[in-house]
């Protein structure tokens, strides 16, 4: 096949589509150039269908090449291991906007790997790699409801721009991700700045449009080099059974779904079940009976709320579950916050740390670090299930970077709050919408850490019904069995004040602005109902953090002295940390960053660096170390490196005779500066200090004379040298050459 291209306009940058040039022996294959961002989106898919599979098995992969950006991956062999969150999170945003245009009865392997092969660091290659997943789908044999398109929205100085650079993002309010259809919108994603409603919805219809033009270019390069597609599959329960389940248990589905105890109605169901296996066992085979219940449950849930807004437990149709909030459960934690609504049930934990313990990314991003972390567990038990314990699944990474990216906008800057944070949400019981409960309750418990957060963020997930006659019905706080035999699952968190993250997914072929601007007005109000709720157990961050969080205190130096408080291979650094029991990080701007629960240790550190940076001026007092002894006087060390000189008339309130006879090499003395001059060279004197406090020269007077063994008479009321005329100092020993300034 010739390479085809097309290409359209995207924000005022060529979006380029091509196939047919690599990976020729892929069931499809595309590249997408977007700036100087290219990847590679190839598709494969099996002929056979798998055995004992009831679900569509569609595997999404995203490869993060570092070369891509110019970057060698960090770690021992040198070579990317596994994928990085954010190539989770890419995964995830192409498979959700893709898979509810795919058949469900398809049944065989599908593939698609996205390889980012180069990243300008401008142009975001997730957004790429839907577009690409929906191009290969597009051209392969395999049934696809699609073209999609997909773009981002941001919102800077007041105005909507399209597909913004990466670098503009930091400064937008808005950061939106919207992939729709010809007629509808399939996906909804954002993180935002206490964005309103209407804000959300205008972006919305812009992306909408902006994507039309994405569209158009598939579908040519479609009609160009597409493949005849192949039939959808059929699969239906057997209507005989459907029928004789329908007469037999749909009131005591009904039944069922009245119960509001999440346990008791799945226990009722169970009974249910069992009896329509013993009941139909000779007459059905034990699929049809179980996929004809499965049926017959999808239609009484629906209908109960389509017709007589009955939802599970006699709920109204905006109706919130009950909730109970509570905060400072654990007493050895930093913060912790325990949020309940029905049966689902998180509790958050804040631990504070220093800012050596950000997290550092070895991605594709333009960002290094990052400093609050959000962490989401979903252990078996909190279905009441036997589950294997590995590793982090795909889902926990996406709903903790969800309400991660909720808590973000209400956090303290850097530099008024210089700890890392990190979250942790354990998911104990689970029955709809725990990424929403994680917010409630992650904001609960950066509360009680004593983290200055600027609002309280709650989440609600806002469900939907509908009908075949166009009939639709919006969810509030969306529960378990609702979501799974509902239509969307749209997850709206913010404060009082405005959207601060949304992800919006459906099952449907996309779902019209009519029902996203419904949905969005409608969880307002759900939100601001949670918010009232979790302001009765904390309406204010607490004024202080735990007293088992370390304190941290910024200071700054200048950049220059860095290498002083460093130290030759971190010696000096490493020394300060022992001595003090702190920690202390040092970045490249000369910020200094201490931490310790001990205010008494970070003094002690802060003393030991000031001294380490400080200039010495005019008036400074120092305690330092003679370095060296000269015969007209002594050189001391006052700041690590920077010696001054003591000359010898300035050792003592006193004429000196000797050097040696006042001070020696590793005496510590206090001096002040005198002069400086114009090389740099610091003239220091100890007579100074004397002189400015007479207390001390007093008993420095008396200690003098005892040490000659008098306590009055002519060495009490001896004239002091002044520097003027030169006198032999009265003494009983041997006379002394008089003393000659040099």
């Amino acid at each position: 096949m010739e390479p085809q291209s097309f290409r359209c306009d995207i924000g005022g940058r060529d979006l380029t589509i091509e196939t047919g040039k690599l990976a020729r022996q892929a069931d499809a294959a595309v590249t997408i150039r977007y700036g100087e961002t290219v990847i590679l989106v190839t598709m494969c898919f099996n002929r056979q269908n798998r055995e004992g599979v009831d679900f569509l098995p569609l595997t999404i992969d995203y490869e993060e090449r570092l070369y891509a950006a110019g970057k060698i991956p960090g770690g021992f062999i040198r070579r990317e291991g596994r994928p990085s969150e954010a190539a989770t999170l890419a995964c995830r945003q192409t498979d959700r906007p893709i898979r509810p245009l795919l058949p469900k009865t398809w049944h065989s392997d599908i593939q698609i790997i996205t390889t980012v092969l180069s990243a300008d660091l401008e142009n975001d290659p997730d957004i790429l790699s839907v577009i690409g997943a929906s191009v290969c789908l597009a051209l392969s044999e395999i049934p696809f409801n699609g073209p999609v398109g997909a773009v981002n929205v941001g919102y800077i100085n007041g105005e909507f721009v399209l597909n913004p650079r990466m670098a503009q993002l930091e400064e937008s309010q808005l950061d939106l991700v919207v992939v729709s259809t010809r007629d509808k919108v399939i996906m909804v994603e954002a993180g935002a700045k206490e964005i309103s409603e209407d804000i959300i919805l205008q972006a919305v219809k812009m992306a909408h449009e902006a994507n039309q033009g994405i569209i158009e270019i598939q579908e040519q390069l479609q009609k160009a080099v597409g493949k005849p597609k192949l039939s959808v599959p059929g699969e239906e329960a057997n209507a005989e059974a459907v029928a004789a389940v329908a007469a037999f248990a749909d009131d005591k589905i009904s039944q069922a779904l009245d119960i509001a105890d999440k346990t008791q109605r799945e226990q009722a169901l169970d009974k249910l079940k069992a009896e329509l296996l013993e009941k139909f066992a000779e007459t059905y085979q034990e699929k049809e009976i179980l996929e004809a219940l499965d049926v017959r449950h999808k239609y009484v849930l629906r209908t109960r709320i389509l017709d007589k807004q009955q939802r599970i437990g006699g709920r109204g149709i905006t109706e919130i579950r009950q909730i109970s909030c509570e905060v400072g459960l654990l007493p050895r934690t930093h913060g912790s916050g325990l949020f309940n609504r029905g049966m689902t049930q998180v509790l958050s934990i804040t631990t504070l740390g220093s800012t050596r313990k950000e997290q550092m990314l070895d991605g594709l991003g333009i960002e290094e670090s990052k400093r609050f972390m959000h962490h989401y567990n979903f252990p078996g038990f909190s279905n009441g299930e036997v589950r294997r314990v590995g590793s982090t699944s795909r889902r926990e990474i996406g709903h903790g970077a969800l309400a991660e990216r909720a808590l973000i906008p209400v956090l303290p800057a850097d530099e008024d709050f210089p700890y890392a944070i990190r979250l942790v949400s354990e998911v104990l019981s689970s029955n709809g919408s725990t990424s929403m409960a994680s917010v409630c309750a992650g904001s609960l418990s950066l509360m009680d850490a004593g983290i200055p957060v600027k609002k309280a963020v709650a989440g609600i997930a806002m469900g939907l019904i509908t009908g075949d006659d166009g009939k639709f019905v919006v969810l509030t706080d969306l529960e378990g069995q609702e979501d799974f035999n509902g239509d969307m699952d749209f997850k709206i968190a913010g404060t009082r004040d405005g959207i601060t993250a949304i992800q919006m997914d459906t099952k449907l072929k996309g779902l019209s602005l009519e029902i996203v601007e419904k949905t969005l007005a409608q969880a307002k109000e759900g939100r601001l109902f949670i918010l009232d709720k979790m302001a009765q157990a904390i309406d204010a961050s607490r004024p202080d953090v735990s007293p088992y969080a370390p304190r941290m205190t910024k200071i700054k130096i200048d950049p220059s002295k860095i290498g002083a408080v460093i130290g030759t291979g971190g010696k000096t650094i490493r020394s300060i940390i022992e001595e003090t029991k702190t920690t202390i990080d040092v970045t490249d701007d000369g910020t200094v960053v201490i931490g310790s629960p001990d205010m008494e240790a970070t003094q002690k550190a802060i003393n030991i660096i000031e001294g380490l940076t400080r200039e010495a001026e005019v008036g400074n007092i120092f305690t330092g170390k003679v370095s060296r002894i000269l015969t007209f006087g002594a050189m001391v060390e006052v700041l690590p490196g920077k010696e001054g000189l003591v000359h010898i008339s300035e050792l003592a309130d006193y004429r000196v005779g000797k050097v040696e006879d006042e001070v020696k090499i590793g005496d510590e003395v206090t001096v002040k500066v005198i002069a400086i001059d114009n090389m740099g060279r610091l003239n220091l004197s100890r007579r100074a200090v004397f002189e400015d406090d007479t207390e001390k020269a007093a008993a420095r007077e008396g200690a003098r004379q005892e040490r000659r063994g008098g306590s009055g008479g002519f060495q009490n009321n001896r004239p002091r040298y002044s520097g003027g005329d030169r006198q032999q100092r009265p003494n009983s020993g041997p006379s002394r050459p008089p003393y000659n300034r040099p």
